[in-house]
């Protein structure tokens, strides 16, 4: 049985990412790549064969950090815009 996918960590932000998706198409784009990144960097660390060199591994792992960065800031301020209008 294979593990959770530790890279998908905004699963519980599904509504507020669709809503972003709707309204920024750069959003969108850069939501995109990072759930292509994340997936194949979760089955690069859990698919036997042949070995990935540990620089791609980690370059990979800094590329997804820097696009849930930039996730995580727009959420951020969708959250508190939402806020303010409902104020």
């Amino acid at each position: 049985m294979k593990s959770q996918n530790k890279y998908r960590k905004f699963q519980l932000q599904q509504k507020n990412i669709e809503a972003l998706e709707k309204e920024n198409s750069r959003f969108k784009r850069v939501y995109s790549e990072y759930e292509n990144m994340s997936d194949e960097l979760w089955n690069l660390e859990n698919t036997e064969g042949t070995p990935i060199p540990d620089d791609f591994i980690n370059a990979m792992m800094v590329q997804t950090s820097y696009l849930e960065k930039e996730i995580e800031d727009w959420l951020l301020q969708f959250s508190e815009n939402k806020n303010e209008i409902k104020s």
